[in-house]
Order: structure tokens, then sequence, then C-alpha cells
């Protein structure tokens, strides 16, 4: 089928999914539905479950679900406040959802992280195995009173969980709890995590935003916020802890003043196949462009090159996310929040050329994007 369809969402209110469709034939991008949701829950990060039937939202104060019964046919299931901590949902608190990771695996939960202030914890929530909708907040698992996670990836058997601590300038391993009885299946197991350990940032400026890692689970990824670079760790096969390979590599050009503030890189992801990553960040200043880097993967994960540092046409605003399709090498949407851009990418005989392009000037726009078929 040529058409794709993608779902975007927005950092303020009025809360709205926005759903577009990608000719991959014609190569054209049009806006085909908005949907309206809670207008103070705007979702700045959305993810599918597993066979893309729900979409969960960060959603300011609270975490929500959504019914997907067609591209165009959204339909709001719940929203859930923050209770992790007893300030985090008032409306005097900075405390907002900001991400949220749904596992691929039984039993279906969904991990969420908040960030700013009174963000020193993740909240796992059941889901509902009928309708997907966000159930039970099960547990409020502790980082530490200054954390501040913004990203998080499981390793390829959904056992352990990588945290990205923009806050306090480390890397956080967890662990899904072993059920009580052996023989139990894996769709019977808690979703709940138990701490295995942490590590620093190899740099105090570095500010880890992102993570991703590889098929294989030999290698991750950090995507330094603040370092504005991409580094490379190899996952210790007994501790399952990550190692810094002491290479990293630049997610901005060289000669840049004020490297450490004109820029904050944003999202790095894996492309279909695993041998290609992709990075971006984002200018501080509308006067400036973001960038979108890529990386050439060995068969068991380690980088091999940097491939481009190119420059996006806009600063990125709040976002510049990179979202590969997931089916194909072929095609990646970028979302700019500057001016409420959607641009989808082709990558080709590692090329990276913009195919399409659709605006949307409406306050916010421009998260992150998911592909739906």
């Amino acid at each position: 089928m040529p058409v794709h369809h993608l779902m975007v969402g927005t950092w303020t209110p009025p809360g709205a999914i926005f759903t577009f469709a990608f000719d991959d034939e014609a190569l054209t991008l049009k806006l085909v539905a908005r949907t309206e949701i809670p207008h103070d829950e705007p979702i700045s990060w959305m993810a599918f479950d597993h066979d893309k039937k729900t979409i969960y939202g960060a959603a300011m104060k609270k975490w929500s679900s959504f019914k997907v019964n067609s591209p165009t046919d959204i339909v709001h299931q719940v929203s859930h406040p923050m209770l992790h901590h007893p300030l985090a949902a008032s409306p005097s608190t900075n405390t907002r959802a900001i991400f949220l990771l749904p596992a691929r695996q039984p039993p279906y939960a969904v991990y969420c992280n908040p960030f700013y202030t009174h963000a020193g914890h993740g909240s796992v929530f059941t889901v509902d195995s009928s309708s997907g909708a966000l159930a039970s907040n099960v547990q409020n698992y502790e980082y530490q009173p200054d954390s501040g996670i913004h990203g998080m990836v499981f390793d390829p058997t959904e056992t352990y969980l990588y945290s990205a601590d923009l806050s306090a300038n480390k890397l956080w391993v967890h662990k899904k709890k072993t059920s009580s009885s052996s023989s139990s299946s894996s769709s019977s197991s808690p979703p709940e995590l138990e701490l295995v350990g942490s590590v620093n940032c190899p740099d105090p400026r570095d500010h880890p935003r992102w993570v991703a890692i590889h098929p294989s689970g030999n290698y991750l990824y950090a995507l330094m916020e603040k370092g504005n670079r991409l580094c490379e760790y190899l996952i210790d096969p007994t501790s399952h802890m990550p190692v810094f390979t002491h290479r990293h590599y630049p997610l901005i050009p060289p000669g840049i003043p004020n490297r450490w503030t004109q820029y904050r890189a944003d999202v790095c992801a894996l492309s279909h196949s695993g041998r290609y990553l992709f990075a971006s960040s984002r200018a501080n200043s509308f006067d400036l462009t973001g960038y979108v880097a890529a990386f050439k993967l060995s068969e068991c994960g380690a980088i091999e090159r940097q491939i481009c540092l190119n420059p996006t046409p806009t600063s990125g605003g709040h976002s510049n996310a990179v979202a590969p399709c997931d089916w194909s090498d072929e095609w990646i949407a970028i979302t700019d929040d500057q001016e409420g851009w959607l641009e989808i990418y082709r990558w080709q005989d590692e090329f990276l050329a913009r195919v399409a392009r659709v605006r949307v000037p409406e306050p916010g726009f421009g998260m992150n994007a998911i592909w739906y078929d």
C-alpha cells in the first residue's frame, strides 16, 4: 500500500491528535484528520501499544490513552493523574508528564516519566487486556530526588530498562521483578521494576536525554542533550550495566561558539533493519538551524562511522524529533514546533532527502510522529 498514516501531538493546549496521510509513490503528505482531545491535555510524547490499537500520551499533568479504530477514528479512553509525588499533579508546580514507553511483550504495561520538579520517580501502569486503556498505577519506582528522566528503552528481551536521567546526569538500569511462581508464564509475570544500578555520564555537562539499544542487545546509544553528542556504550553481559566505550560523535558541527548553551540534542532512533541510527539536535535560537545525523552500525551494534550531519530547515523548537518508519529503512519523519512542520525524508544510498512536508499552524504542533501503517 502506497499510503501510510502518521499521528502527531502538540506541546501546548488545545489538545489534539493530528493524522496525516503520506503517499510514498506520489510523494504527497496531507493532513486528513484533527481529533479533539481534552483541552488541557496536549500530548508532548505519544506512543502506540504493541498492536497499534491504542495510543498512550504524556499529557501535561496526566497520562492518557486513546482507542484507535482507524487513522481518523481515535477515541479518548481515560486520563490518570500523576500520583508519584503529592505535589506533582498540582497546578502550582511545573511537574509535567514528559515521556512514556509501552511494553511490546506481555503483560503490556506502560512505563511513564515526569520531568522538571518532583520527578524523582517513574510510574508503571497496567493496561486493560480487552481495550488497551491505561488501568492501574501499580508502582512508582524511585530514581533520586533531583532526577529528570526524559527517555527510556528496554533491552530486546524486555527484562532490563535503561533510563536517561538528564537532570542527574546518569544512566539508570532497572530489571523487571521475577514472578513469585517459577512456573508462571510471561503473560502473568509482574510489570514492576527493581533497581540494578546507575552510572554517571562521562562529562558532568553531558545531560543524557535519550537512549536507544541495538536489536542484538550488545550496544546502548546515549544522546547527550547539553553535550550535543552521541555516546556509545557496551552492555556488560553479566551485570547488564552500560560501559562507555570512549567512542562519541558530534550532533552539531565543530567550532560553534557557546556550544553548551546554543544547542540541545533531542532524539535518537534506529532504522527498521537496525543497520542505521539517526539522531537530532535543536537550536536555542530561531535564527539558527538544528541538525540531523546518521550513523552506520555493524551487525553486532558497534558504530562503524558517522555518515552525515545535515542542517534541518528550522531550529526544531522543542522538537526536531526523528521517527524512522517501522517496516523499511526508507522513510523518516521529522517534526518541528518552531513553525509547525511535519516532514518526510527518504533514506537511500546513505543520502537523506526531504520528499514531502506539510505545515500545521496551531499552537505547539509538531512533537513526535508515530507511524500507524
